[in-house]
């Protein structure tokens, strides 16, 4: 179920590429302008400020990185066009095997999806998403992944696996990043232990995902201490951090 050394050198260079919707509000919802991005852009932003973007943002960097290093793939998504869009990408080995890359939800590692291949199981398995083994379920034109949590707790996702054409791929990508949530969010990989964790900053709430459990890590009064904690995990930068914190107070006053 693991993907090719050629996928998985490519997916290597996003590491320690956090996903998160507050770069959005930094950028979005300035006078900068509405539109999505482009690759050079979002590369200038993470030299510059650290910062990285959103599923979409995640997913577009990832396919120009696939197209430079020769390797085939295409955007694949669910529920686009609303507020609870999310997108990957599914590259091609050399053999013609299909791989999620889900960088949105922070995966460890790619992962086969054709059932067909003779190395695919749908076992569960672990060291692919952190804090949790994963399991492959194939319907017809879809990819279920169901996540088997420590506590027993199993959810699920379901990707269309049809690649979505470019076009309404950036349209979709448009809609996203001018939907902002009241809450501000930031998922990455953190080490713990022996192993890789998953840290979510939600709803000014730190929550640390790993293979004993779910653990709340930290909940701080003051947007100075987030501020640090953030830009230690992730290294951005702390002046737009503390800008897009005190933005996401604004609104959620505004939606109270």
């Amino acid at each position: 179920m693991l993907p090719t050394k050629s996928i998985l050198k490519t997916w290597d260079k996003f590491n320690y590429f956090p996903m998160e919707t507050l770069t959005k509000v930094w950028f979005y919802s300035s006078t900068r302008g509405k539109k999505q991005r482009d690759v050079s852009l979002m590369r200038e932003h993470r030299e510059q400020y650290g910062v990285t973007g959103n599923c979409f943002d995640l997913a577009l960097w990832l396919l120009d990185e696939f197209a430079k290093d020769g390797i085939e793939a295409f955007p694949v998504g669910h529920n686009l066009n609303t507020g609870d869009a999310h997108v990957a990408v599914i590259a091609i080995d050399e053999n013609g095997n299909r791989y999620l890359c889900d960088l949105g939800d922070q995966w460890l590692s790619p992962i086969l999806i054709d059932v067909s291949s003779l190395d695919y199981t749908n076992e569960k398995l672990s060291g692919f998403f952190p804090g949790a083994q994963v399991q492959v379920l194939k319907h017809d034109q879809a990819t279920e992944i169901l996540y088997h949590r420590p506590n027993g707790k199993v959810s699920k996702q379901i990707f269309n696996t049809q690649p979505i054409e470019m076009n309404y791929f950036l349209k979709a990508a448009e809609f996203s990043q001018n939907f902002i949530k009241p809450n501000p969010l930031l998922e990455c990989r953190v080490p713990y232990k022996s192993e890789i964790a998953h840290w979510e900053f939600y709803n000014w709430k730190g929550f640390l995902s790993t293979s004993e459990g779910l653990f709340q890590t930290t909940q701080h009064e003051k947007i100075e201490e987030w501020v640090e904690e953030i830009s230690l995990k992730t290294s951005y930068n702390k002046k737009i951090l503390s800008d897009v914190l005190n933005t996401y107070k604004i609104i959620q006053n505004k939606a109270n």
